[in-house]
């Protein structure tokens, strides 16, 4: 009786270790970020005449293809991930899960998720390859050989905005562009007080992500992160002007905007972990309120 108790216990744990390391190798609370995204931009060009059935597959089929682009990330740079202590716990890196069975399994969500987006419209499914295929294969090796690489890994990272809109309306319009823009913009203050904050680790495994010179910790990140703002500022007058986002909702994302662009402010006057502590904790709460803004404007 007590080896049949053992033996559950055992089954127990090991199934509680394995949806674990799943949810570690797809990023799982970043893939859920990417999914809130994705909705969030189909609810707005549906001006909130949700197809629930349709929206289900947009989460199913974009959490699939998000987890293989973040299961082939730690399958190419496993090497590096366990020269820093956040990622040393990954299931590729210790062991814990194969190589082989990390790449099977990125390709079967990739294979699921991209006939799932396609069920929408042909469009829908090349740009959930494009967002895997750019962010796996192109910004991942890019990020130990050049700061620009956070540039093109801002396209994959906006692309679900583009890819919820396109579900719906079957083509790129104006308010998918809108959209990519706003989460374009949004990640470079984002990542890099991500990239301040986690700098010495990344540089551990030789990854240089700050914008400035030699990827040290100056004024630049604060500085940049403060232009970017700005032209969050200039994006979100811009889609006023031409009719795509009524007065009210325009001067809140001026506001959240504005109160962000004060925080780098800080950061660029201090260069101290605070500073990038609150413009990284800002960025958390800017992005799903401007993107809830967004959707109030178009209901009412």
């Amino acid at each position: 009786m007590q080896r049949n108790d053992a033996n559950q216990i055992s089954i127990f744990e090991g199934l509680r270790q394995a949806v674990t390391d799943f949810g570690l190798l797809v990023k799982f609370k970043l893939t859920l970020l990417v999914l809130f995204s994705a909705v969030m931009s189909y609810a707005i060009v549906c001006e909130g005449a949700v197809n629930w059935g349709a929206m289900l597959l947009l989460a199913v089929g974009g959490f699939l293809v998000t987890g293989a682009a973040n299961a082939l990330n730690q399958v190419l740079e496993r090497d590096y991930d366990r020269l820093m202590p956040r990622t040393a716990n990954r299931p590729v890196v210790t062991g814990r899960m194969s190589v082989s069975t990390a790449v099977l399994l990125a390709g079967i969500m990739a294979l699921f998720g991209i006939s799932m987006l396609t069920v929408f419209n042909p469009l829908t499914g090349f740009l959930g390859t494009l967002s895997l295929i750019s962010y796996a294969f192109v910004y991942t090796p890019m990020k130990r050989s050049t700061p620009l690489s956070v540039v093109v890994g801002a396209v994959p990272g906006a692309l679900p905005l583009i890819i919820g809109c396109v579900a719906y309306e079957g083509f790129i319009s104006p308010t998918a562009w809108m959209l990519f823009a706003l989460q374009f913009l949004w990640q470079f203050p984002h990542f890099w007080a991500v990239a301040w904050l986690a700098d010495e680790d990344y540089k551990k495994a030789g990854f240089f992500l700050l914008p400035s010179k030699n990827g040290e910790k100056d004024q630049t990140t604060g500085l940049l992160s403060f232009v970017f703002c700005l032209l969050m500022v200039g994006s979100a007058s811009l889609s006023f002007m031409l009719g795509y986002v009524g007065a009210v909702a325009t001067s809140i994302l001026v506001l959240l905007n504005v109160y962000w662009a004060w925080q780098c402010w800080q950061l660029y006057k201090t260069c101290d972990r605070m500073a990038a502590r609150k413009q990284m904790f800002i960025s958390f709460m800017h992005l799903p309120l401007s993107l809830i803004v967004l959707l109030v404007d178009r209901i009412w």
